[in-house]
């Protein structure tokens, strides 16, 4: 899997210009995401394109949402984001990926997935990159949803 859409005219703005785009981009991701190297960021038409080296498949999962939440950025492509294949020993974590429509809240998607809303922490502590206050979530964001205890 490695394209990925997004809703282009929602999330945080970290440029002005496409001539711009990349850097900041590039920029954002270094910032928001631990255990990127080698970050390669390309920007056309609402289409970001991102390569290098993530340090495990969670680090990339995250880098392609951070940067598909990125007002302006419509398309993800991430052929050449690589994550190492984890060990046999190590726990996959499940997850779930979620657009936000029109009338969600953190709590009605908590109640959704985890029959109590008052576990929204959970779904915004997974996704404090992306949301920077639990009140303020928009349609067309997308998020993870932990699914482990």
């Amino acid at each position: 899997m490695g394209l990925f859409d997004f809703v282009r005219d929602v999330g945080r703005q970290v440029f002005n210009t496409d001539s711009e785009a990349a850097d900041n981009i590039k920029q954002h991701l270094e910032i928001k995401t631990h255990g990127l190297s080698n970050l390669e960021v390309e920007f056309d038409d609402g289409v970001a394109t991102i390569c290098g080296d993530c340090a495990n498949q969670a680090v990339r999962e995250q880098a392609i949402l951070i940067a598909g939440n990125i007002k302006g950025v419509e398309k993800v492509v991430a052929d050449d984001l690589r994550a190492p294949e984890p060990k046999p020993e190590e726990p996959k974590e499940k997850v779930e990926y979620y657009e936000i429509a029109s009338g969600d809240t953190l709590g009605a998607i908590a109640k959704r997935y985890y029959g109590s809303a008052g576990k929204y922490m959970k779904i915004f502590e997974a996704n404090k990159d992306i949301i920077s206050d639990p009140n303020k979530i928009y349609p067309g964001q997308k998020i993870r949803i932990p699914l482990d205890d």
